[in-house]
């Protein structure tokens, strides 16, 4: 359908951690990572680091308060993969599709995300306890060619 833009690519994981001064050597030193930036998202209260495998992204998620849905996340289910985030070309058009086929939204607009992005989130109970994100990354064809 027209109207319902497609999902263009799995743009990265999304990982929960208490410390990224604690996580990151784990994930570079043991695993080989590159570390290609860090980030802070005051919208989402979180500080991001991102990390490469190869072409697939990853994304340590810190929390920088309390109150931010990762800090809840930590608190009821301790670290781990918190989300899966899809690469979308128009994050505002993808919402409208997914709230018209009655996916519920937990973002009704797009928020400002890292590195120039938007974002939107659409409820786990979607995806049978999934949290999806969809974002629009205005450098993701650069990030092809890196």
């Amino acid at each position: 359908m027209e109207s319902d833009p497609p999902i263009e690519a799995l743009h990265h994981i999304g990982v929960a951690v208490h410390s990224l001064d604690e996580a990151i050597p784990k994930w570079t030193d043991g695993f080989g990572l590159k570390l290609h930036s860090v980030d802070e998202v005051p919208t989402e209260k979180v500080k991001v680091a991102v990390l490469m495998a190869g072409t697939t992204r990853i994304e340590l998620l810190e929390p920088t308060s309390d109150d931010s849905p990762i800090a809840k996340f930590l608190a009821k289910r301790g670290p781990g993969v918190h989300h899966l985030a899809f690469q979308v070309g128009d994050c505002q058009m993808k919402i409208d599709a997914l709230a018209a086929a009655g996916a519920p939204m937990l973002n009704l607009v797009p928020n400002p995300g890292a590195h120039d992005c938007k974002v939107a989130f659409a409820h786990p109970k979607h995806l049978g306890g999934v949290l999806a994100e969809l974002v629009e990354d205005p450098h993701a064809q650069d990030a092809k060619h890196d």
